[in-house]
């Protein structure tokens, strides 16, 4: 949003510098971005006027002037061929500078010698985008009576400062020189002037044009017209022109610029239709058709939805409502008879629109932030002030006003010692009263300490009671709020346990060389069948999204397996030779009743292929579980899972809870992945972890005897667990076995077939005496029986 400081002082008397401007409005609570100082060093530049052009004798592209000063007459030789005698134009003298650091010089052209440069509006140091179409290859010519010899600076208003404001989503209200002039005003404590509408002389009357207006959706608030006549288009008065450019906006011709100056002085968007051009002379607001399109004035064919609202006649659209008009009804050289829009749209319905066609405007900027919808009939009226003004046409009689919302203002109850709480500062009540005034809030007593307060309507941002403290407070100035040390109670912060376990997890995985993985909590209903699951499976009982984003992201998934296997999938397409990995995360879970939230159960999945095996995956999760202090815990062989293989494959038991399971996924399984290796999957209940956790330590002294190791490989059935046997083992120990450690199996020659050799190695150690090899044999010898007399096992020669 650009401020000129010129425009500004048209409605508030300041005499204040624009830093001292800046500064003020920065403390009552406006974003200031920069100010801008549009004379880049112009000096020696004065109108002139073009009496005389005469061809250059000996150059074909070249023009004598004879340019008249005022007080002198100057010859100066351009190439510029849209001058003419009579033209007012910005003369450079000799010795003049140019905002580009060119000092001009007498220069000699082919022997005639040039006093100077006539020159352009980018000369000057205007940019491009606010150069007229008319001015952009040639030199400015001044269409209005200005003084010769006057400075160009002045002409031009380039000794005008501009303050740039970055304006908040919730004050569209400042979007606007009237508005920024209402803040100046509540800021600086001076009068805001209002600005007197009047138009002389109406003529005929609307209905005599246009043959009706008709609002045929509820998304189009408000919609005010009125008519012109005796239409003559031409370029706009130098005041207007220079108030739009120092704006930021390219003048056009005197009706759009008319239209684009109020909409900078007041906030409210206007447009312009050529009625002419308008079949059957009838406005409809509408919805627009899906597919239908329409041709902006951009020159882009848009395709438009049923979501978008138009502004159409009888057959077709003429524009997008808030956003663009259309071409087909553009004001051009030959409009003669024009109807001037104000209306008030849905923002909502107007920024998805303009989001969608990548149409971000002046207009669409400022409607979807929403617009008082009072601002419509005023806008108008002042618009055609403005076109009688500068004489571009002839006002009617009457106008088209079509309501479909009433704004109303708000009532809010304001409780003076709620503002000493909030803001910190024991501000008087008729200061309280003042501030608020000077923001147009109405004000009364309702007794002694509650205030009501009446919110204008385009104050849209002020809701509640804590809005009004914050006006007070910005008007005060925060700056001047004495800053005071904290008082109530501190509380320290920190992580849930459940967090805090998960973290202690992690840390232990990352020491046995697995890395974190996450993946998405949707998954496809594929991912099922991949699993070989049965179409009953407990698995297939999941939540089905109702807008996703695709089939493969289309259900909340009820187990981590399916994840874990595409990740260690792709990262074995992509050459990684073994990987280990693990994620904790949620599974969500249906409840009975439709209309509750699914349970979300905290899950732990360890996967892996490589070097390493089954056995590996066991002794990780036995660590896992005796840093978490989990101990006791029965491994049970788990044979009708579908997910893994009948025979690897254990499910882990504490006190009748089963904590998860882990083994190697089913052949099958791996090729549905296309998967080459194999693969070793657990999945842990975290929530069953947390409830059996003791980290408590207690210290345990250094053993005093040593200790006694024995190996033992023996030969047992192939669906014999370690378990099993480690059980047995335990059980003729004594209270003496330290430990117990498989390590080795072997199948494969001298082990018949369904068999398998497993070697343990046995640590015992008694805490009270050195023992002796006759105790530990008689033991030894105790489970060698044991096992084969429950096993058949038998030592291995």
């Amino acid at each position: 949003m650009l401020l000129p400081i010129k425009w500004l002082k048209k409605y508030v008397d300041i005499e204040l510098s624009s830093k001292e401007i800046a500064d003020g409005l920065t403390y009552s609570g406006s974003h200031v971005e920069s100010i801008i100082k549009p004379n880049k060093g112009i000096s020696g530049v004065v109108v002139g006027k073009i009496e005389k052009i005469d061809e250059h004798p000996n150059a074909d592209k070249l023009r004598i002037c004879k340019v008249n000063l005022g007080k002198e007459v100057l010859t100066i030789v351009t190439g510029a061929q849209n001058v003419s005698v009579e033209d007012l134009v910005p003369v450079a003298k000799v010795g003049a500078r140019l905002p580009n650091g060119k000092e001009i010089s007498e220069a000699d052209f082919r022997g005639v010698v040039s006093q100077g440069m006539l020159c352009s509006l980018r000369e000057l140091g205007y940019e491009d985008n606010v150069i007229p179409k008319e001015a952009k290859d040639g030199i400015f010519i001044i269409n209005d009576d200005v003084e010769l010899g006057l400075d160009i600076v002045k002409a031009l208003s380039l000794d005008d400062e501009v303050i740039e404001f970055e304006i908040t989503p919730n004050r569209p209200d400042c979007l606007s020189i009237y508005g920024m002039a209402r803040e100046s005003a509540a800021t600086f404590n001076v009068d805001l002037k209002d600005i007197d509408i009047q138009i002389n002389n109406q003529v005929d009357d609307i209905k005599d044009l246009i043959n009706g207006i008709d609002v045929a959706t509820q998304k189009c608030h408000r919609y005010y017209a009125k008519a012109i006549k005796d239409v003559e288009i031409k370029p706009s008065p130098l005041w207007l022109k220079t108030s739009l450019m120092n704006s930021g906006v390219r003048p056009i011709n005197n009706i759009v610029d008319v239209t684009n100056y109020v909409m900078l002085e007041l906030g409210q968007p206007l447009h312009a239709f050529d009625i002419d051009k308008i079949d059957g002379r009838k406005i409809v607001i509408r919805q627009a058709t899906d597919h239908e399109k329409l041709t902006t004035l951009d020159g882009v064919e848009r395709v438009l939805t049923r979501e978008d609202i138009v502004i159409a006649d009888e057959y077709k659209a003429i524009g997008i409502a808030g956003v663009m008009g259309g071409s087909n009804t553009e004001i051009t050289q030959s409009t003669k008879l024009v109807v001037l829009e104000g209306a008030n749209f849905e923002p909502k319905n107007v920024r998805l629109t303009a989001k969608r066609l990548g149409l971000r405007t002046e207009a669409s900027t400022r409607f979807e932030k929403g617009i008082d919808e009072n601002l419509c009939k005023f806008a108008v009226d002042r618009a055609c002030q403005l076109i009688e003004l500068i004489g571009a046409g002839k006002i009617l009689n009457g106008n088209y006003d079509i309501m479909k919302f009433i704004p109303e203002k708000t009532n809010i109850k304001l409780r003076m010692s709620r503002i000493e709480k909030l803001l910190g500062a024991k501000i008087e009540k008729a200061e309280v009263i003042n501030y608020l005034n000077r923001l147009k809030f109405e004000t009364s007593f309702l007794d002694e300490d509650i205030l009501n307060v009446v919110v204008p309507t385009f104050r849209r941002d002020v809701k509640v009671e804590a809005d009004l403290i914050e006006e007070v407070g910005r008007l005060y100035g925060f700056h001047n709020i004495e800053a005071k040390p904290l008082f109530g109670k501190l509380t320290r912060g920190g992580r849930p346990e459940d967090k805090e376990l998960q973290n202690y997890i992690k840390d232990i995985l990352w020491g046995l060389g697995f890395n974190e993985a996450m993946t998405y909590s949707f998954i496809s209903p594929r991912a099922f069948d991949k699993l070989n699951l049965p179409s009953n499976h407990e698995f297939r009982n999941y939540i089905r999204l109702m807008n996703p984003l695709g089939e493969d992201y289309s259900v909340m998934r009820t187990t981590l397996t399916p994840n874990m296997l595409d990740l260690l999938n792709k990262n074995n397409n992509r050459g990684i030779e073994s990987m280990r990995v693990y994620e904790i995360g949620n599974v969500f879970l249906p409840n009975s009743s439709r209309d509750s939230l699914p349970e979300e159960k905290a899950m732990i999945c360890i996967g892996m292929y490589g070097d390493k095996d089954f056995y590996f995956l066991k002794d990780v999760i036995e660590i896992l579980l005796e840093r978490l202090g989990i101990k006791d815990i029965e491994y049970i062989r788990e044979s009708n899972n579908p997910i893994y293989h009948p025979g690897r494959t254990a499910k882990m038991i504490k006190n009748s809870k089963s904590l998860g399971v882990f083994g190697e996924i089913h052949p099958d399984i791996m090729k549905n992945y296309d998967f080459d290796k194999r693969v070793y999957i657990a999945e842990l209940d975290f929530n069953c972890l947390f409830e059996f956790i003791n980290l408590d330590r207690k210290y345990t002294e250094l053993p005093r005897y040593p200790s006694i190791v024995r190996d033992i490989a023996i030969v047992v059935d192939e669906d014999i667990t370690v378990g099993d046997i480690e059980e047995v083992i335990n059980s003729n120990g004594r209270e003496l076995i330290e430990s117990i450690e498989l390590f080795d199996i072997y199948r494969g020659n001298q082990i018949d077939s369904g068999k398998k050799s497993l070697a343990f190695s046995i640590r015992y150690r008694s805490s009270e005496k050195t023992l002796k090899d006759e105790e530990v044999n008689q033991i030894q010898k105790k489970i060698i029986d044991d096992l084969r007399e429950k096993f058949q096992a038998r030592l291995r020669s």
